[in-house]
């Protein structure tokens, strides 16, 4: 891969910032090292934009909001760019890489950039590797990021670790079922659209509102802002722009007492942590002689041979001596 230029980044050329993005994907030692020089290079011009995370089960309508929320900015003269964390295949390692196709009028628009970003299959891969493209794109000049999730699993808790705002979707009639969406998740966040709140759906919807909404004032988490829960409907277009004028009088709320400003801060000291303990387990499955030690201790530990603790003290030891340079 040749090298990328940061000044072709920072004044914007999308084929220098899809690159650098495929760089930090890559699990090539040397384009790794490549990508960090860069990434760091570009540091500097990061933190400026507006992060979105947004949520929801299959079929809530998630990729026709996105794509009627990217419209609506990139018609108010925004940059946007679109990070959907795809789930690859296990089998495969592939992954399903059909987010132009889904979005595929804004994939049209010459201020928006829609980039799918692959898991992996391992939850630190959504978080280092979404993150890393935000902040790239953030060096681009795009001025709003929507991170979209696939709406199951643990990629829901990385991505509202990321962003300034965590919107989840869900659909008219969910009761106490939380469709399929784990109540953690609505725990952690910041907005609720009730999706698809049109014609004979209409009645149920607000119905659905007025239940998370009573949920939501228990789980109030902050003085500065209250999640709300409100109805739309992407098909129809109806509710963009409300939400949006929301969006942006959170972040003049969260601005005071630097609660946004904490929240990056704390943001980046998790993932700190979680790069630090993914990058450990990672020595110890490349090591082969680190294995068979690990596996050696493992197996007194079943055999009551030698205590949990004993056991990993031994594993710190050896591999704080003997394996990092």
């Amino acid at each position: 891969m040749s090298t990328i230029k940061a000044s072709d980044i920072s004044s914007g050329k999308i084929r220098a910032l899809s690159k650098a993005i495929t760089l930090s994907e890559s699990k090539k030692a040397e384009h790794q090292k490549e990508a960090q020089a860069l990434i760091e290079e570009l540091l500097p011009l990061t933190g400026k934009t507006i992060r979105i995370g947004i949520s929801g089960t299959p079929g809530v309508g998630k990729s026709t909001f996105i794509e009627a929320l990217g419209l609506h900015l990139t018609g108010l003269g925004k940059k946007v760019a679109v990070l959907a964390i795809d789930p690859s295949s296990p089998v495969s390692g592939g992954s399903i890489l059909g987010d132009k196709t889904r979005m595929e009028r804004l994939s049209q628009e010459a201020n928006a950039y829609i980039r799918p970003s692959p898991t992996s299959g391992t939850l630190g891969g959504v978080a280092q590797k979404t993150r890393e493209a935000m902040l790239l794109c953030e060096a681009a000049g795009f001025d709003v990021i929507l991170i979209e999730t696939v709406g199951v699993g643990q990629s829901e808790f990385a991505v509202s670790d990321m962003v300034d705002l965590f919107t989840v979707l869900l659909l008219p009639g969910g009761g106490d079922e939380l469709q399929g969406i784990k109540k953690g998740i609505i725990e952690v966040s910041d907005y609720i659209l009730i999706n698809k709140a049109e014609g004979e759906n209409l009645g149920r919807a607000q119905t659905t509102q007025s239940e998370y909404l009573s949920a939501m004032n228990i789980m109030s988490r902050s003085s500065v802002w209250k999640p709300r829960v409100k109805l739309i409907s992407a098909l129809e277009n109806s509710g963009i722009k409300e939400y949006w004028n929301d969006v942006l009088e959170y972040i003049e709320l969260t601005k005071t007492d630097d609660y946004l400003v904490n929240k990056r801060l704390n943001q980046n000291k998790k993932w700190l942590n979680n790069l630090f303990f993914e990058m450990i387990k990672s020595k110890i499955s490349q090591d082969p002689e680190l294995q068979k030690s690990f596996k050696e201790l493992e197996h007194g530990v079943i055999q009551n041979k030698s205590t949990p603790f004993k056991s990993a003290e031994k594993m710190l030891k050896l591999l704080f001596t003997s394996h990092i340079n």
